[in-house]
C-alpha cells in the first residue's frame, strides 16, 4: 500500500531530503574535496581509513570509511582511479506537522567509485623522474559513480543506502603560485530513480550542479592546509512524478589540512559547514582519516 501523499510530503520534504543529502554530500557526491586535479608518480598506492561524522538538526551520520587510490598513466598525462567503501550509522528524531521521524539503522553504505585523467600540465612520470616536477596549470577530467548496494529498506524513511545510482562528470583546473595552489572545478550528478520508495513510490530527482575552489598552501615539510568553498543548485525532488520540494541552493566553506608522519603516514583532519541554505538543508561534517602511501618505487 502506498503512503498517502500529503503525509509523505511532510516526512520527505523536511527529514528525507534533509538527510539524503547530509549522506550523498558528506561521504562523496557534493563533498569539498581539495587537491581532485594534482599530479602524483605513477604506480603509487593511497590506502586511507577514517571517520567522517554530518550532523544536522537532531540527526547524526557517523560513517567509517575506507578507500583506495592507484595513479596510473593515462597516455603522457597521469591519472587516478579510487574505490570508496563507507559503513555508516544513522541517528535521530524529530517531530515534524505532527509527525515524529525516527532514524536508528546501520550498514553498509553505497559504495563510490571514481576515476580522473589530467589532460594537461600532469605527465607520467615515475617516483625518480617525479622529484624535478615543477607543477604550473594543471587541467583534468572526471566521472564518478555510485553503487547502490548499501543497506536499504523501503519501510524506513531514512536509510544509509539511497537505492538509485548517481553519476558525477567533472572537469577541473589547477594553478601553482610560489608555494599556494589555486583550484576550480565544476561537477553535475545525475540521478536514477529509487522505484521503492516506502512501499512502491517512485521517487526522482533532477540534476545537482556544483562548483567548488581551494586555495592550497604547502609547506617545505609536504603538509598543506587549504581554505575551501563550494556551491551547488538544482536537485529538485519529485515523488510519483509530483513536485515534492524546490530546488536546492547551497554555500559550504571548509578547511582541510594534511600532516606528514613519516615518508608513507599522513593524518588529514577536515571540517566543513553550511554557510546558506535555500531549502533548509546545512549540516556540518567533521573528518579524520589515516592514509598510508606504497608502490611505485617506494
Amino acid at each position: 500500500m502506498r503512503i498517502p501523499k500529503a503525509h509523505i510530503q511532510i516526512i520527505f520534504c523536511y527529514g528525507f531530503l534533509i538527510f539524503s543529502s547530509i549522506y550523498s554530500h558528506a561521504i562523496f557526491a557534493q563533498e569539498i574535496e581539495a587537491r581532485t586535479y594534482s599530479n602524483a608518480p605513477i604506480g603509487i598506492n593511497f590506502v586511507s581509513a577514517g571517520v567522517v561524522q554530518a550532523k544536522s538538526g537532531n540527526y547524526k551520520l557517523t560513517s567509517e570509511v575506507v578507500s583506495l587510490t592507484h595513479v596510473f598513466a593515462a597516455g603522457s598525462q597521469s591519472g587516478k582511479i579510487t574505490l570508496v567503501l563507507p559503513y555508516g550509522q544513522l541517528t535521530g528524531t524529530s517531530k515534524l506537522g505532527g509527525q515524529t521521524v525516527n532514524a536508528s539503522t546501520e550498514g553498509l553504505s553505497d559504495p563510490i567509485i571514481k576515476a580522473s585523467i589530467n589532460l594537461y600540465g600532469a605527465p607520467a612520470l615515475s617516483l625518480d623522474q617525479f622529484k624535478n616536477y615543477q607543477q604550473d596549470l594543471i587541467i583534468g577530467a572526471s566521472l564518478a559513480a555510485s553503487v547502490p548496494w548499501g543497506k536499504y529498506d523501503d519501510n524506513q524513511i531514512l536509510n544509509v543506502g539511497a537505492n538509485r545510482w548517481f553519476v558525477q562528470p567533472g572537469i577541473g583546473a589547477s594553478k601553482a603560485v610560489g608555494s599556494w595552489r589555486f583550484e576550480l572545478a565544476g561537477t553535475g550528478i545525475f540521478y536514477t530513480s529509487n522505484s521503492n520508495f516506502s512501499g512502491g513510490n517512485t521517487l526522482s530527482q533532477n540534476p545537482v550542479y556544483s562548483t567548488q575552489t581551494h586555495a592550497i598552501y604547502y609547506f617545505q615539510n609536504t603538509a598543506w592546509i587549504s581554505a575551501d568553498a563550494t556551491y551547488f543548485i538544482g536537485g529538485q525532488s519529485y515523488l510519483n512524478s509530483s513536485p515534492i520540494s524546490s530546488s536546492q541552493e547551497n554555500w559550504r566553506f571548509g578547511n582541510t589540512l594534511s600532516y606528514p608522519v613519516n615518508r608513507q603516514n599522513s593524518i588529514r583532519l577536515s571540517a566543513s559547514t553550511g554557510a546558506y541554505s535555500r531549502t533548509n538543508n546545512s549540516y556540518d561534517l567533521f573528518g579524520l582519516s589515516w592514509q598510508y602511501r606504497f608502490g611505485g618505487g617506494l
